[in-house]
């Protein structure tokens, strides 16, 4: 049994519920060790600690608290279907980055079966920008 089914929140959702015993076990041990977040109202137990979602609220609003912007990398895509997903951080150097829009970059992250890694604040208290997508389905993942 993947550890993420070990300590999930009360509140998790039955889809996220079905996700884990399907893909858990091939998400790599970090994403494994975090703490699910199954909605706005889950947070970090400690400063630095990672954390994992699937919840599209939860995205948009730690996006949106940094003013980070849905975005793709061009030249990346896959026919009609969006590249490689990041964030526009403002003042981080994405000049490189197309900005999307929110309902085309979830559309991506959930037809990938991707997984939304992150932090809420960096172990100094100060809020953190790291996140990473991971995707049960690559070799590299």
């Amino acid at each position: 049994m993947p550890r993420l089914l070990e300590n999930l929140p009360k509140n998790i959702s039955k889809e996220d519920q079905d996700y884990l015993k399907k893909y858990g076990e091939r998400l790599s041990d970090s994403t494994q060790n975090a703490k699910w977040i199954g909605s706005q109202d889950d947070h970090e137990e400690h400063a630095g600690q990672s954390l994992v979602t699937r919840n599209y609220e939860v995205i948009k609003q730690w996006a949106e608290e940094r003013g980070a912007k849905p975005a793709t990398v061009p030249g990346t895509e896959h026919g009609r279907t969006l590249g490689v997903l990041r964030f526009n951080f403002p003042g981080f150097g994405g000049k490189d980055l197309q900005e999307t829009s929110w309902e085309e970059w979830l559309r991506t992250f959930d037809e990938r079966k991707l997984v939304f890694l992150f932090q809420e604040r960096l172990k100094n208290g100060n809020q953190s920008n790291f996140f990473r997508l991971e995707s049960p389905l690559r070799e590299d993942a």
